[in-house]
């Protein structure tokens, strides 16, 4: 029942970022960043935590996770920290992703030519 319920939530919000794309003016990017406010937005009142409770790996693949984790590492870090970690929490839970991020893009854009 959990894959279920994960794959209905990933799909809702897919669905979402669809509607929003087809509907509106907005453009991916811009989509990609009101996800991602959403999700830090969420964790501010620790709502994220309970999709992630109930939906599984259906909260945390998509890049509204991606918001959840940047608000939720600079809070734990404002706490022991204060303003420091404010500006430096952000990256505590995401290096992993930012950093095999960069990493990809630069093994792809040696291995693949873009087409004009």
């Amino acid at each position: 029942m959990i894959y279920i319920k994960a794959f209905l939530f990933a799909g809702f919000i897919c669905a979402l970022a669809e509607l929003l794309l087809s509907t509106t003016k907005l453009k991916p990017g811009h989509i990609t960043s009101l996800f991602v406010v959403i999700g830090a937005f969420l964790e501010l009142f620790n709502i994220y935590d309970i999709l992630i409770k109930h939906f599984g790996a259906g909260a945390m693949v998509l890049i509204t996770s991606f918001g959840h984790l940047l608000a939720q590492g600079a809070f734990l870090k404002t706490k022991t920290d204060g303003l420091l970690g404010l500006l430096t929490g952000s990256f505590t839970f995401t290096t992993a992703g930012i950093t095999s991020t960069i990493i990809f893009s630069f093994i792809f854009a040696l291995l693949f030519k873009p087409k004009n």
